[in-house]
């Protein structure tokens, strides 16, 4: 019971967090953003590994603890396990926090119009690129996203 606790605190809190391209952040909107006109070159497929907070370790940590120490009725040998618990939960929480955040994304190289080139990590969204693609990169309080560009109308 307190294993499942301690799991769904770890989930809800790490659901939070997103890298989306899709999701744009509160303090980003109503912003004026910087765009730049592109071609996607090369797009890879790439992981972006999760977070360690240690918000998992903290949970899985008090949560081994407290269960450790409720396993014997000996105040000596509760207290031995429930430090050892609490150092497993805590490798546990970090561990599971670790996995929970972990995103798929793609690297995108992209030629602009003046012919630099630049690459972009993105989480996976909504849209899908390929060499040879018009793009905009929205660039928005220092965070760089790619979009495909608007078709112009004749």
């Amino acid at each position: 019971m307190l294993w499942t606790l301690s799991v769904t605190c770890v989930l809800i809190l790490t659901a939070c967090a997103t890298s989306s391209p899709d999701v744009v952040q509160r303090e980003d909107a109503q912003r004026l953003s910087q765009v730049q006109d592109g071609v996607v070159l090369t797009v890879r497929p790439v992981v972006v590994d999760g977070s360690q907070t240690g918000i998992g370790a903290a949970v899985g940590g008090i949560t081994g603890a407290v269960a450790g120490y409720s396993g014997s009725g000996v105040p000596r040998e509760a207290q031995v396990l429930g430090l050892l618990a609490g150092v497993a939960g805590a490798a546990a929480g970090n561990a599971v926090e670790r996995l929970t955040t972990r995103e798929d994304a793609v690297e995108i190289v992209i030629q602009l119009k003046g012919g630099e080139r630049r690459a972009i990590v993105q989480a996976k969204g909504n849209e899908t690129f390929v060499p040879g693609d018009a793009v905009i990169l929205v660039t928005s309080s220092g965070k760089v996203r790619v979009a495909k560009a608007p078709k112009i109308a004749p």
